[in-house]
């Protein structure tokens, strides 16, 4: 099983750069439009390990991509039955067809629709019956042609998108009342109107304005305009809190478990954790680099990173599950490295390379880890200032 997803990373730098460069403006994940970007493929499996990624131009589509990392990976690993796990905007129907085609190896898939995939499948929906895939998880399974579709209701997807619909909600209903007693200008309250809708968003099917009419001339749409009302659409109102929670998974699985096929969906928050680490821990951005093959290297330093951070994830989740790699890093963040010095009667000095002895709290954790410090490092002695192979040391701690 595979995770795939996208991400994007963003630069302090401005353009015009050389004629191919992958510095573009894009769709920023980081809500960071006004900046030139890059693009990052990851895939990852369930348990987090990386086994490919990619660097790609910051102006990318990510329906693009799909075709090219299949081959990618079948190429480094070779053939084998594989599941990719994927959201709804990354494949296209072309792309779904030809995983349903390929038989050897098979290609199967699990990945997420749009919203109005729920209204075309409803009256066959309808029709089932639920099953309880967790306490608060119910689904359904509808075979179509090759595909199996998941309804997916789960009640604290309800909890979230319902608070996060009241929020808005009420948001612009009180801009709306803001509007109506400001009585703009008929242009001024068409663009104030336009802001109001980009904030709201899908918020903004469930109300229902009646605006004056336009005026006729240039003069007189600058002139404030007479009253304006707004309502709520109660039956749009209704279907949305009908739907809220619910959502809809397709797949080529031959599973009669459709509890199943949404605990793969799930994984998918195993590549989101691990961007989130990229740009959080492993601080991926801020990227000042001009030079484009500086930038790759950047993002493969941080590659690396993620990579020895979810290997020793995976290692303190066997034998040390309530600490998380930050706090390990941190604790061992207190031991120090240094260079001692001790001046000799003949002007020589001896250099001792040593790390200070581990606290009582990092002493267990060594233990649990089954991890051994290396032994300290043999001093070396200086003639005339010089190390006796030439190299001169370091003074002070380091």
């Amino acid at each position: 099983m595979l995770l795939y997803d996208l991400t994007s990373t963003y630069f302090e730098s401005a353009p015009p750069f050389p004629e191919g460069d992958q510095r573009q403006f894009g769709y920023s994940r980081d809500k960071r439009s006004d900046c030139v970007q890059v693009v990052i493929a990851l895939v990852v499996t369930p348990e987090g390990f990386p086994l490919a990624y990619e660097v790609l131009a910051g102006n990318t589509s990510d329906k693009t991509t799909l075709p090219t990392f299949l081959k990618k990976i079948e190429a480094q690993y070779g053939k084998a039955r594989r599941i990719w796990v994927m959201d709804r905007g990354i494949p296209t129907e072309q792309d779904l067809e030809a995983m349903r085609q390929q038989t050897d190896p098979p290609v199967q898939y699990v990945v997420g629709t749009p919203k109005g995939q729920l209204s075309k499948l409803e009256e066959e929906l309808l029709k089932l019956s639920w099953q309880q895939a967790r306490p608060s998880v119910r689904v359904k399974l509808l075979s179509q042609d090759q595909e199996l579709f998941v309804l997916v209701n789960s009640q604290a997807r309800v909890s979230k998108e319902r608070a996060i619909r009241r929020r808005k909600l009420k948001k612009l209903w009180a801009r709306l009342k803001e509007l109506k007693e400001q009585r703009p200008s008929y242009e001024a309250l068409l663009m104030k109107l336009g802001a109001a809708k980009a904030q709201a968003g899908r918020v903004w099917s469930v109300v229902e304005l009646s605006l004056p009419k336009a005026p006729p001339t240039k003069k007189a749409r600058q002139q404030r305009v007479g009253d304006f009302n707004f309502a709520l659409k109660k039956d749009k109102l209704r279907e949305v809190f009908q739907r809220e929670g619910r959502y809809v998974l397709r797949t080529n699985l031959k599973e009669s478990d459709p509890a199943k096929v949404w605990q793969f969906y799930l994984q998918l928050v195993e590549v989101e954790e691990a961007f989130k680490n990229l740009k959080g821990d492993l601080a991926i951005r801020p990227i000042f680099h001009q030079v484009e093959t500086r930038i790759q290297a950047q993002i493969f330093v941080c590659f690396l990173a993620y990579c020895l951070q979810i290997t020793l994830r995976h290692q303190l989740r066997a034998k040390a599950p309530g600490l998380t790699v930050r706090q390990v890093l941190e604790k061992f963040g207190r031991m120090q490295m240094m260079d001692v010095h001790f001046p000799t009667t003949d002007e020589r000095e001896l250099v001792f390379v040593r790390y200070t002895q581990p606290e009582k709290d990092q002493q267990m954790l060594l233990a649990q880890m089954n991890w051994a410090l290396p032994p300290q490092a043999p001093p070396r002695i200086t003639a005339k200032g010089e190390l006796e192979n030439g190299y001169r040391p370091m003074t002070g701690q380091s």
